[in-house]
Order: C-alpha cells, then sequence, then structure tokens
C-alpha cells in the first residue's frame, strides 16, 4: 500500500529567507567563484525575501549551471557542508517540529527545491530529512561540471515532474501526501498534492490559497499566528506595550535583566487578578521578548478576546479533559525558542482563599521544565487586584488621579530537580512568595467587604 510524504521547499519556507547569500560565500571562500560578484548576488536575494521568486530570478537560477562548467562537484559538495553550518540558522523555528510531526507519523520529509543537489544536501542531512529532490548539474568522468543538467530543472512544473519520478520510485501516494512552499511557482504541486500548504506565501499564492482554502502557515510564529507584511500581531503589541498607555496604574518593575535574550524559558506568575496577563506581559516585553500564554479555555472561548489571544500565540488549556495537549504545544514553542508564560495557580483565588499566605500551584510548569529543560523564571506580581478585583467584570479605568501600583519583580532561575513535579511545583512557589512583598506572608482575617472584592460577582 502507498505511503504519504512531506515535501517542503528550501528558501522562505523552511528557511526565513535566501539560501543563496550564504551558499555564494561558501563559493567564494572555497574559491570557487570570484568575491566581487557576491555583493550584487545579494541585492538580487533581497529583492526575493521581499517579493519571491521572479521570473528573472528565476531565469538566472536555469543558466547557474553553465556558469558552474568546469567546477569540481567535489569542491562544491565541500562548500555545500561550509554553507550548512550557517544555513542551519536561517531555519524556521517551527519548522524542525513539523518536520518532527511528519517523522512521528511515519511519512519520510524531503526537501524539494531548485537549489542544486550538491549544495544542499548536507544541509537536508543537518536537520534530519529523509532524501533531498533537487536540480543535479551533470558531470564528466573527472568529476567536473559539464554545464548541463542532469534530469529537469527542478522548479515549476519541473518540480513537479520531479517530485511524481521521486514518488513513484519510493511507493509515495501524492494524493495522501503534504507539501510547503512560499512561491506561486510551486501550484503544479502543492494542487497535486492532498494536503497543500502555503508558508510565508508570496502575494500571488496568498491569494489563491484563500480561493482554494489551502492552509497559510508561517513557521517562524506559533501554529494560528497571522502576519502582515512580516508582521505579527504580537510585534505590534510589543510597541504599543508601554506602561504610559495605562494610566489607571502605575507599574513599578524591577530584575528583567534576569529574563532571557534569547532562547527558551518558562515564566511563572502568580494569580491575583484578570489584570496579571497585562502587568506580566509588560513585564517580560520590557526585557525585548513576546510571552506565548497559557489561558483557560473559557478565555480562549469568549468572543473577540479569544481570537486576539489565538493571534498572539496564545495556548488554550481545557483542565477538564486532562489532555496534556497544551504541554505539548508549550513544548513546541520553547523547541523554537520562545518564552511561554503561565500561572501555576491555574485560577484567582476566591474569598478568603485570595488571603492565604501561602501559595498553592499545580504542577504544570514542573512537568514542562522536565520535558523541556528549559528555565523557570518566577515573577511576582502584587497589586493587580486594585486595579480589576475577582468580583469585577471590567478593570477601573477610570482612576486616572490616583491610580494603584502595581510591582512585578523578576527572580533569579529555579533550581529544579525534574524527578518529582510535585516537589518542583513546591519550589516554583516559594520562589515566587520570596518575590512578594512582606505583608504577603502576614496571615490576617480579611475584612467582609476584601472577601466581597474577592469573590465572582
Amino acid at each position: 500500500m502507498a505511503r504519504a510524504a512531506a515535501f517542503f521547499d528550501l528558501d522562505r519556507t523552511l528557511l526565513r529567507g535566501a539560501s543563496g547569500p550564504l551558499i555564494n560565500e561558501a563559493l567564494s571562500a572555497a574559491g570557487i567563484i570570484p568575491e566581487r560578484g557576491v555583493g550584487a548576488q545579494k541585492l538580487i536575494y533581497g529583492v526575493f525575501n521581499a517579493v519571491g521568486e521572479t521570473l528573472p530570478a528565476m531565469a538566472l537560477a536555469r543558466g547557474a549551471a553553465l556558469a558552474a562548467k568546469g567546477w569540481s562537484r567535489e569542491a562544491v559538495r565541500q562548500a555545500g557542508k561550509s554553507a550548512a553550518e550557517e544555513l542551519e540558522h536561517l531555519v524556521a523555528p517551527y519548522a524542525p517540529g513539523l518536520i518532527a510531526e511528519h517523522r512521528d507519523a511515519g511519512r519520510p520529509v524531503v526537501l524539494a527545491t531548485t537549489t542544486p543537489h550538491d549544495l544542499v544536501a548536507p544541509l537536508a542531512e543537518r536537520l534530519g530529512f529523509d532524501d533531498v529532490v533537487a536540480t543535479r548539474y551533470a558531470e564528466d568522468d573527472g568529476g567536473m561540471y559539464t554545464g548541463a543538467l542532469e534530469g529537469e530543472f527542478v522548479w515549476a512544473r519541473g518540480k513537479l515532474s520531479a517530485v511524481r519520478k521521486w514518488a513513484a520510485n519510493n511507493d509515495v501516494d501524492l494524493r495522501q501526501s503534504y507539501a510547503y512552499s512560499d512561491s506561486v511557482y510551486d501550484t503544479p504541486l502543492l494542487s497535486a498534492v492532498g494536503h497543500p500548504h502555503a508558508v510565508n506565501p508570496d502575494p500571488r499564492l496568498h491569494a489563491l490559497a484563500i480561493v482554494r482554502r489551502w492552509p497559510v502557515l508561517n513557521l517562524d510564529v506559533p501554529p494560528g499566528v497571522p502576519k502582515l507584511v512580516g508582521v505579527e500581531p504580537a510585534d505590534v503589541l510589543k510597541l504599543l506595550s508601554r506602561p504610559q498607555l495605562f494610566p489607571y496604574a502605575r507599574f513599578d518593575i524591577a530584575g528583567t535583566e534576569r529574563l532571557p535574550k534569547s532562547g527558551p524559558a518558562i515564566v511563572v506568575a502568580n494569580h491575583r487578578s484578570y489584570f496579571d496577563t497585562v502587568a506580566l506581559g509588560l513585564t517580560v516585553m520590557k526585557a525585548g521578548r513576546a510571552p506565548r500564554f497559557l489561558g483557560k479555555k473559557e478565555v480562549f472561548d469568549a468572543p473577540v478576546v479569544g481570537p486576539m489571544a489565538k493571534a498572539l500565540g496564545g495556548i488554550r488549556v481545557d483542565r477538564g479533559t486532562g489532555s496534556d495537549e497544551p504541554l505539548r504545544e508549550a513544548a513546541r514553542a520553547l523547541d523554537a525558542g520562545e518564552i511561554v508564560a503561565l500561572m501555576p495557580q491555574g485560577t484567582i483565588p476566591r474569598g478568603r482563599e485570595f488571603f492565604e499566605p501561602q501559595l498553592k500551584g499545580r504542577t504544570g510548569a514542573a512537568r514542562l521544565a522536565a520535558m523541556t529543560g528549559a528555565p523557570v523564571i518566577p515573577v511576582g506580581l502584587w497589586g493587580t487586584e486594585h486595579v480589576w478585583p475577582r468580583s469585577a467584570k471590567v478593570p477601573n479605568v477610570v482612576n486616572v488621579l490616583n491610580p494603584p501600583t502595581i510591582i512585578t519583580r523578576v527572580g533569579r532561575e529555579v533550581a529544579l530537580s525534574g524527578d518529582d513535579p510535585a516537589i518542583d511545583t513546591d519550589r516554583i512557589m516559594d520562589a515566587l512568595m520570596d518575590l512578594l512583598p512582606p505583608e504577603s506572608r502576614e496571615r490576617r482575617e480579611p475584612t467582609e467587604e476584601e472577601i466581597r472584592r474577592a469573590s465572582p460577582s
């Protein structure tokens, strides 16, 4: 019985831009091409990164075989190995996870690209691809390129033809298979598979994908996050996330230097108010990062707010199902180098529980840390309930003359064993309590008014 496979385009799909500049640098460093031509080629690739493939650019690519006449194939392969080390840094952060999903499902993953085989095969090997369908240059008995092609020019219908031949030789049914590309010129291949995906599509492919109802993806952002001219909603939010835009609250934020400037991290905070996400988001964004929040399903299912939360890369949690899917989705975000934010308490304590000095948490953050090895950074929040108490349906945005002060404190990474989620959760909650003001640790009898404000309306 024929099986399915997954075919990935290279430039602007698997990679966040064009491979050409780094490949040409490697060829130049190996003495295969003159260094003086690299600058002009960077300009050409800059246009490609902005608008995608163009006919003139592909005509140049088609003629590159003739320009390569007399090159040593072995020298080109070695240049490809050198380029692969740098190209790996251009891989879109969510691409490895998608590749792994296909491999876990038993589907071969194939790199299908116009770029010459000898230059991209080393990268495909580093990324765990099962095979490569690419343009091949013919060589003579001495291992030198002849200036001709061996087989099709793997582009447009030529790419579909080459993929069909590969599928026939490997017992793969294209009608069951998956394909990912950014280019309208890959429409023949996308139309031939059962599961086409437009990835970071050029304008024409984007329009076609909408008409044909093909999924549109961007592998540099979480699934479901839209992008427009390279900008995602979180980028806009970072520009707007300034304390001055919240005149009904003052923010006292400290310790943001403890948040990593890049790479994965699990940021945990205590939960006092619906306003906590704003305070925590401002804290993380002050460090130049955009957090991906885990949130209750009620938030994601709500009109207006739910689609916004998903567009910002939020992760929906339905505690009633007991599913580990939210943790797996969070793990994928961490593998992509994101910051994932969550509140281990799960919900705002109600009534008298709100005034308990001892914080109690669920084990999700500890289990996520054990799964991924990502550091856990605690953030203590204080005063958010004065902006939006549990009893209110909306925040108090009119108190601009005497706004309450919101205190956020970023702590040091919590040392966890990774062996016992319950013990590690206690360590996380202890770290959070240490970041709160001394008054938080004093047991006292709340007033009836305080209990009312801490209870659901």
